[in-house]
């Protein structure tokens, strides 16, 4: 409908810019690109220059993803109008979306120049500044850039035309990152740092990180010291105090007899003082009628914390930490940020200590009378969040994790019965409100991931489930109950009620980076193709908007003066860019599509030019890799020797980086493979071996040496066996792809150097083993257990993967040799049809019934598992939770034996 009316007006008015441009915008969102673009270009080689047209090209631009083309409209733009702020500002902010920062510097002083407004000039400093920081010479940044926009802000100082506190937060940026402490300082503490009032505390924060900066350790002890006494809950004073304290002990610092301490005032030099001052916030609170603070008894500890590092006995002056732990614990219990706060300082108690710890938080819980079942129940919230609060604490003890099997189906059965009783005080709560006893719930999904890792018994999985079910149904939004049931699903390998859950977190913007890996590290490896392709969706229309989104944050940060924000938003996008995350769902993506469609309905060579693959190009930074997974989203209370570790961390991100590069590799030497053409080249003629197979380029032996390496080192980190917390990083697929034998049988299908014999009896006798891991029930019934085996979805993942690089290099043999036929002797040529024959038929034999369904066990189960310890209602929804696994799998199977079918097929018309 726009292009018909566009057509109309341009009937009456042929030369109407602005008609031509919006009818291009048209064509562009019918999929009309190259029309589109055709008409915009007629336009824009007219250099127009009314608003309209202007405005309706940058749009067009903006959508076709080429925003350098509106730097060119309006540079012609400006030249014909050489006096209009307008014009000046939209090239400044179009030169910004691109990172054109020397253009941008040279924009802004034209603009000011014309409108000597403030503004204009410091978007010229700022530009200075981001060619100093994206500068790949550090000294050019130190010498030329930084000095620069110093000297240029300088000026407006000494002019008296400092006027916004924007302005000011620049100068103090560029002293900053010249490393002039004492000027930047100086400045803050002068008539200009009068002008910091947008944040709370802005000017004290500033003076607090020079006198860090600058070791001055006196002011910064006195003014954390003031500021204390103003606010005695503000946290982050109460470190740099202790820290600013201990570094003056070291030195032995001592005040002047008769001068100040210093500028910012008093200075406390010794233990006793801060003893005192600590003891003294803490009475000060006591006396309050109104609710107490936390920070000063959270000082307590972590002074205690402190001097327990450097064996000071004054510690002892604090008080014994068990006695301040119930202190904190009776004031503030009720809060569920209490069990966060004492967690920290936990390792004060020596281990005797925590069962009488245990038990005397127990006495400060006010329950009632214990009923018929052996429980007493907290009367009202307050006393809920503090029974919460002591069972969380009992967890991260380690007491719970010491009880026995049948200690921990009691506590589960206590527990139970808490979060039943909870779901009364909820009762009014919106379905967007979490009950007040979900974390009961949450506690019990622990002890029963406890027990199915102790004794391997799924039913303890199964009842888990359920209970997460159940939570669920009466608090849908609980974003832990999601998040633990996808990690369980995952492992169970039934990916199908998986993308549902997490489409359901709604999760917002960078969290698809921070919390994707969740759903993408098993998207494509369970068989449930399509939901894989949706799951991948989620995380890359993040990733692809990042660059046009970060480019308009900048802007608006640009046209408000927010100008210490413009380097904050470039890092982001940077970190973005390098996220392992992105770099792994672009990958698989790639692979999937090419998987699923290549040969179906496209051919391998047309899917590879589509996603616009080349060989030589590996555009993954690999040294600059970042790793951006939020390991602990989920929450967890257990102790400190099962928590994740720093060492986990960087174990999972070498194994997640080298299966990336065993993918990505894999990725590029099909886009070799398909891009080797079909007929050897004459040039190559007279290299060819006696299968007739032409030379390998050598960007194939480059890859192939490649992923050769690859593969010894990932062996090499499998030996590790590193196992991880089971809340923390689910380990990567490289150790079921190498002992499925995977990585090894394509590798070897890809070695086209090698003759067909050889590939028959390498590459397909390794896929014979492969197969026979493919075997087996996925799920079972055995003594009234439901047993599954996920580990076999993810090796027949493995199989249909290996049978298409098979295929595609047997279908590339056969169009080297097919044309070599009337050129060989008839023994060869009879030899070599003889030996691609066989490895066709082979192979054929190999998947034919596969793709039949020969080999997918049948899942047409009742479940009826006897689940005496269950209510009917718990029952329903741990059968529930079993028909999504079993719909599941068989989903898995039915889509993997449909792409087996069609591979079949592909095989079946294969010619020689």
């Amino acid at each position: 409908m726009a292009i018909q009316q566009a057509d109309k007006l341009l009937k009456k008015h042929k030369d109407l810019h602005c008609a031509k441009v919006l009818k291009a915008i048209g064509l562009q969102r019918t999929g009309k690109q190259d029309e589109a673009f055709s008409l915009a270009q007629e336009v824009a080689t007219l250099e127009p220059t009314d608003d309209n047209s202007l405005q309706a090209l940058t749009i067009l631009y903006r959508e076709m993803h080429r925003p350098e083309l509106v730097t060119k409209l309006y540079e012609a733009a400006v030249k014909k109008v050489p006096l209009s702020e307008e014009y000046h500002s939209h090239l400044f902010m179009a030169y910004a979306r691109v990172g054109e920062y020397k253009k941008m510097q040279q924009a802004g002083m034209a603009l000011y120049k014309t409108v000597p407004k403030n503004p204009y000039y410091f978007w010229s400093v700022m530009s200075l500044v981001m060619q100093a920081i994206s500068a790949q010479d550090e000294k050019l940044a130190q010498t030329m850039f930084l000095p620069l926009a110093e000297r240029m802000v300088e000026k407006m100082v000494k002019e008296e035309k400092i006027e916004a506190e924007a302005e000011v937060q620049l100068y103090f940026m560029i002293l900053e990152r010249l490393g002039k402490y004492v000027e930047a300082l100086d400045m803050v503490r002068g008539p200009l740092g009068e002008k910091l009032t947008s944040e709370l505390q802005s000017r004290e924060n500033k003076c607090m990180m020079m006198y860090q900066r600058l070791q001055l350790w006196p002011e910064c002890n006195a003014l954390s010291y003031k500021l204390l006494l103003k606010n005695p809950d503000e946290w982050q004073f109460y470190l740099s105090y202790f820290d600013s304290l201990f570094h003056l002990m070291d030195k032995s610092w001592s005040p002047p007899n008769e001068e100040e301490h210093c500028v910012e005032g008093p200075v406390h030099t010794t233990v006793a003082e801060a003893v005192k001052f600590v003891v003294d916030r803490m009475e000060e609170e006591d006396k309050k009628d109104s609710r107490p603070l936390r920070g000063p008894y959270m000082a307590c500890l972590e002074l205690i914390h402190r001097l327990r590092q450097r064996g000071c006995p004054d510690e002892e002056e604090l008080g014994d930490p068990l006695e301040l732990m119930l202190q904190f614990f009776g004031k503030f219990g009720d809060k569920p940020c209490c069990i966060t706060d004492l967690k920290i300082y936990l390792h004060l108690l020596p281990p005797e200590q925590h069962t009488q710890f245990e038990n005397r938080l127990g006495e400060l819980v006010p329950l009632g009378e214990v009923g018929e079942d052996g429980f007493g129940f907290p009367g009202d919230t307050k006393a809920l969040q503090r029974h919460l609060c002591v069972c969380q604490l009992s967890r991260v003890l380690g007491l719970q994790h010491t009880l026995d099997t049948e200690g921990k189906l009691c506590l589960i059965t206590e527990l139970k019965a808490h979060y039943h009783y909870g779901l009364q005080f909820g009762k009014s709560c919106l379905k967007t409100e979490l009950q007040f006893s979900d974390t009961y719930c949450l506690m019990v999904a622990h002890v029963y991931i406890d027990l199915w890792t102790e004794t391997g018994d799924e039913n303890m999985l199964w009842q888990c489930l359920g209970v997460l079910e159940e939570g669920l149904s009466y608090s849908p939004s609980n974003a832990q109950f999601k998040l633990l049931l996808l990690l369980l699903f995952c492992r169970l390998g039934a990916f199908q009620p998986v993308v549902d859950l997490y489409s359901s977190l709604d999760a917002k913007h960078v969290q698809h980076d921070t919390i994707g890996y969740l759903l993408t590290r098993y998207a494509g490896s369970l068989g449930q193709f399509a939901a894989a392709s949706q799951s991948y969706n989620f995380s890359l229309r993040f990733f692809h908007s990042n660059q046009k989104d970060t480019s308009e944050y900048i802007i608006q940060a640009y046209k408000y003066g927010a100008f210490e924000k413009i380097p904050e938003f470039i890092a982001f996008r940077t970190r973005l860019n390098q996220s392992l995350h992105f770099a792994q769902v672009r990958t698989e993506r790639m692979l999937l599509d090419l998987y699923t469609e290549a040969d179906i309905t496209s051919s391998l060579e047309e899917s590879v030019k589509a996603m616009g693959l080349c060989p030589e190009e590996d555009d993954i930074p690999w040294d600059n890799m970042r790793d951006n997974r939020d390991l602990t989203v989920l929450f967890s209370w257990d102790p400190k020797d099962r928590e994740l570790t720093e060492e986990h961390r960087r174990l999972s991100l070498e194994e997640e980086s080298v299966w990336l590069k065993v993918r990505s590799l894999t990725l590029r030497l099909l886009a070799s493979l398909a891009l080797l053409g079909h007929a050897p080249s004459k040039r190559n003629s007279d290299k060819t071996n006696e299968n007739g197979v032409s030379a390998k380029s050598s960007t194939l032996q480059t890859l192939l040496s490649q992923l050769d390496l690859t593969l010894q080192t990932a062996a090499q980190i499998t030996e590790k066996q590193t196992q991880y917390p089971f809340l923390g990083p689910p380990s990567s697929r490289l150790a079921s792809a190498l002992s499925s034998g995977s990585c090894h049988c394509q590798a070897s299908a890809l070695q086209l150097s090698l003759t067909l014999q050889e590939l028959e009896t390498t590459g397909l006798g390794k896929m014979s083993d492969l197969l026979s891991r493919c075997k087996g029930d996925v799920l079972e019934m055995k003594d009234s257990r439901l047993m599954t085996q996920p580990s076999l979805l993810e090796t027949l993942v493995f199989f249909v993967e290996t049978v298409c690089v098979v295929l595609w290099v047997a279908s590339y043999s056969a169009s080297v040799l097919r044309p070599l036929k009337s050129s060989l002797q008839k023994k060869k040529k009879k030899k070599t049809k003889d030996s691609s024959t066989a490895m066709v038929h082979t192979h054929y034999r190999l998947i034919l019934p596969l793709s039949h369904g020969s080999y997918f066990p049948p899942l047409a189960l009742h479940l009826c598992l006897s689940l005496p310890s269950l209510s009917q209602e718990e029952c329903g929804f741990t059968r529930a939770a079993m028909d999504k696994v079993q719909t599941s799998y068989l989903g898995s199977l039915q889509e993997l034996g449909d792409l087996l079918r069609k591979r079949a097929d592909s095989l079946k018309s294969l010619k020689f």
